[in-house]
């Protein structure tokens, strides 16, 4: 009976209801869209970094990203990647022979960092083969080939069947270097990444460095699913031993911190669109409260409990939080669902999003989690934004009350 003689409360002055409901379903729509278009952009950089720069996990010699040395490489590779694909979760494994050298050409020279590979393994690890824009991945160069990204070709001067020299160190402390020629050139989301890597055949960097054989400087794996990660890892701990096995979070530190402050963002920012709301709320339901004073006043006379009175007040707030938020909320995931096809096009800052690894086309996306705990804030915000307007209807003197028409 009290819900129903709420709801009939709403519908009374109809006008300052609708008010209420659409700047509700404006704020939620506005909160919900906007962390649906963060938590895309943000799962599309982790995804690209993962999936192009660093897999899911990475084994080294103890120390070797802190020194890049030539030296920090370790033996028995072969059977290390047997033991590793009949890992269970495991999708595929590539070795790697990493060197830092200066990659030239007659007109400029800078240093960059070099991936010895084999080009078919390293393909299912890694999607930069997806990523070659021109040319080919290792093919139609039989000596040599190399594969560099799109910025450092264009800082170099180079293109497609190009020469360029690259010079290093080899294992015995002694120049070395060797002429290669471009055989494909990647782009990626990530200028800084295609400025500074290029990728090579092991067997020919290894040739040219006098490097043993049955080595690498680190082991590339990916796992059949992100979550499956740490698992996976814990078992290479134990196949792996002497050995350094790291997680894409520990190798790459600000993808790691995406994951942490992705949620922390989108609940702060739905927050701050709540509390807000929270005080048109409340405003909103004080005056209803003061406007029918007499009204009240009478039914309280008549023989209606004071509580009775507490939850009408909360009900009416309550049931226009939920009619507002709840449209708000799925207006917003109708917007993400419809942009998660088409995209949201901002390749009119392509190049500064690109310098920090950002795609320029955004395609939001929402989690269940996510979208349960907005509901739960927005009725949380409703019972509390009722509390003060009930309270004074609670407070209320029956004799004042009949007294204030």
């Amino acid at each position: 009976m009290i819900l129903k003689i709420a709801w009939r409360n709403i519908w009374r002055n109809p006008v300052r209801s609708w008010i209420l409901i659409v700047a509700l379903v404006m704020g939620m729509y506005a909160g919900v869209f906007s962390t649906t278009f963060m938590y895309g952009w943000m799962m599309q950089r982790l995804k690209a970094g993962i999936e192009t720069e660093t897999g899911h996990i990475q084994i080294h010699k103890p120390g070797f990203n802190m020194a890049e040395d030539i030296q920090s490489y370790f033996d028995g590779v072969n059977s290390l990647i047997q033991s590793i694909e009949k890992t269970d979760s495991v999708q595929s494994v590539s070795s790697r022979i990493v060197i830092s050298a200066m990659a030239a050409t007659t007109e400029k020279a800078v240093g960059v960092q070099v991936l010895g590979i084999n080009p078919y393994r390293d393909s299912l690890v890694v999607d930069v083969a997806k990523k070659v824009t021109e040319g080919s991945w290792f093919r139609g160069v039989k000596r040599n080939p190399v594969v560099l990204g799109e910025k450092l070709a264009k800082k170099l001067h180079l293109k497609l069947g190009s020469k360029m020299i690259l010079r290093f160190q080899d294992s015995h402390g002694e120049i070395s270097g060797g002429a290669f020629r471009v055989t494909g050139i990647f782009k990626t989301n990530n200028t800084g990444y295609d400025e500074t890597h290029l990728f090579v055949k092991d067997n020919d960097l290894q040739r040219l460095t006098l490097l043993p054989d049955d080595i690498a400087h680190e082991v590339v794996i990916r796992c059949i699913d992100p979550t499956v990660v740490n698992k996976v890892k814990e078992k290479l701990v134990l196949l792996a031993k002497g050995l350094e096995v790291e997680s894409w979070k520990e190798i790459s530190p600000e993808l790691g911190y995406l994951t942490e402050t992705m949620n922390a963002y989108m609940y702060v920012f739905i927050l701050i669109i709540l509390f807000a709301l929270g005080f048109g709320i409340v405003n909103t339901m004080l005056m209803a409260v003061m406007e029918r004073f007499h009204e009240l006043g009478m039914l309280i006379a008549v023989g209606m409990k004071r509580q009775q009175v507490f939850l009408m007040i909360v009900y009416e707030t309550l049931i226009l939080s939920l009619f507002g938020g709840l449209m708000g909320i799925l207006l917003g995931i109708g917007t993400t669902q419809y942009t998660s096809h088409t995209g949201i096009n901002l390749s009119v800052w392509t190049e500064g999003l690109s310098e920090m690894g950002y795609a320029s086309i955004i395609y939001p996306m929402y989690h269940i989690q996510m979208i349960v705990s907005v509901v739960f804030m927005v009725m949380l915000t409703g019972i509390l934004a009722s509390l003060y307007p009930a309270y004074k209807a609670l407070k209320l003197n029956p004799a004042e009350a009949l007294q204030s028409i």
